[in-house]
């Protein structure tokens, strides 16, 4: 068993930052592949960044690049998703997701297997 808590959504203006948490407790792994999907009302739920708990680079989807950062507390067993420059199109629930090992499909929600209950994001003036 192995579960996921987001935290550190909010609502801020459009420029304005937030941090989320997602923490893991379980029966986990290092080998562990994460991600951030977001959804957000009549919409499919969307990639939004993925990294190897233990090593690989960020994976960022095109929306976020260069605005958004993966970090990890591993003592804490938390990943952490800084967003800087928020838009309102950033506007979404935002969903920590887990597998065991890694796939290069990592932009699919179906390849991850442990989901988080979510935390919303809401950026507006």
């Amino acid at each position: 068993q192995v579960q996921l808590v987001e935290s550190g959504g909010g609502s801020v203006q459009p420029g304005g930052s937030l941090r989320l948490s997602c923490a893991v407790s379980g029966r986990t792994s290092s080998n562990f592949g994460m991600a951030w999907f977001r959804q957000s009302p009549g919409k499919e739920r969307e990639f939004v960044a993925a990294v190897r708990w233990v090593g690989g680079s960020t994976r960022l989807a095109d929306s976020v690049s260069g605005r958004f950062t993966l970090s990890k507390d591993r003592d804490k067993n938390t990943l952490l998703m800084q967003m800087n420059n928020l838009k309102s199109e950033d506007t979404a629930t935002y969903y920590c997701a887990a597998r065991e090992g890694w796939s290069t499909a990592y932009y699919l929600t179906s390849s991850f297997t442990y989901w988080g209950q979510g935390t919303q994001v809401t950026v507006s003036s």
